[in-house]
């Protein structure tokens, strides 16, 4: 119900919405308002049983180009155990046995989702991924190769292309038990597939220390004052040549700025929000340490409290 002026009535009355004809009727005098109006909220159907299920899809799934049906393939669902649902029971177990040239990518592909669900990521990263390793399997040289550092190392390449890295570590945190040296060596493999199909080297994109230090300061609760201290001191530390690998230098800096606020954050927190061991962490504070007048921005520390911070 709704309040649209009536000509008849000359004046607002309330109206009544009749979306099988897509009609706008006055309630009082009965005069259509508006003919064949078109309904742009969702025209959810459903098509479960009797059973009581409540499924309020009413289409598939989206086309898939990386397979060879597109993804739009009929897919026979599981009984509910009803008597009725004999018939379907036996269809699916024949369907199941049928084969499926994209059986593999299917289940490819549902495990990539499930690793880039646990990590936050975005489609474009997850399709990205998806994209190399199909291109990799057509190649049909990985077989004999453990699986999920492959399908791992397609996720940690589509972070790096997407400018959205992340660290072997995270990438093995969310894998089915590959270690992170097993998927190094998915990743060289991949890029030397990937090279190989194009003729040219693959470039992946460079990583940066500031990459990391939203997603490891969120990780640790810093105050927004600290995380912008933090941004600046690392974009600053790139300038100088600090051989050290940037989530080394990130998780360096992230502990010099906590130790100059008034929440400051233990060694070990910081050690374990960025995944740098302590005696990482330790080394590169010490290359940064000469520096630290020229990283850390005045508006954030003075440079007494830079001479008094302790190493760790």
């Amino acid at each position: 119900m709704a309040d649209v002026f009536c000509a008849d009535c000359n004046r607002n009355t309330e109206v009544v919405l009749d979306h099988a004809a897509g009609d706008t009727v006055c309630s009082e005098c009965g005069l259509v308002l508006e003919a064949y109006s078109i309904d742009e909220t969702s025209e959810w159907r459903t098509f479960a049983n009797e059973s009581g299920d409540n499924d309020p899809v009413r289409v598939g799934g989206p086309a898939n180009p990386l397979l060879t049906d597109g993804g739009l393939s009929t897919v026979i669902s599981k009984p509910n155990g009803t008597t009725s649902d004999f018939l379907t029971s036996s269809l699916g177990r024949w369907q199941n046995r049928g084969s499926n040239p994209d059986r593999s990518l299917i289940l490819a592909f549902k495990a990539i989702a499930t690793m880039s669900e646990r990590l936050g990521l975005v489609a474009t990263i997850k399709d990205r991924a998806n994209e190399i390793f199909k291109k990799v399997e057509d190649q049909k040289s990985s077989r004999g190769r453990n699986q999920d550092a492959i399908l791992a190392a397609c996720l940690y390449i589509a972070c790096r292309q997407e400018d959205k890295p992340r660290t072997v570590k995270e990438i093995c945190s969310v894998t089915n038990g590959a270690t992170k040296k097993e998927i190094g060596r998915a990743k060289e493999y991949i890029m030397k597939q990937l090279e190989l199909e194009m003729g040219q080297s693959v470039e992946i994109g460079t990583i940066h220390a500031g990459d990391f230090m939203r997603r490891f300061c969120s990780n640790l609760g810093m105050s927004n004052q600290t995380v912008k201290a933090a941004q600046e001191s690392v974009k600053k530390a790139e300038e100088f040549d600090i051989r050290r690998s940037p989530i080394s230098i990130a998780a360096a800096v992230i502990y010099i700025v906590t130790q100059l606020s008034d929440d400051k954050k233990p060694l070990k927190d910081v050690s374990q929000a960025t995944g740098v061991a302590e005696g990482t962490i330790r080394n590169s504070f010490k290359d940064l340490y000469p520096h630290l007048t020229k990283i850390v921005p005045l508006w954030y520390a003075q440079e007494d409290d830079l001479r008094n911070l302790c190493s760790p």
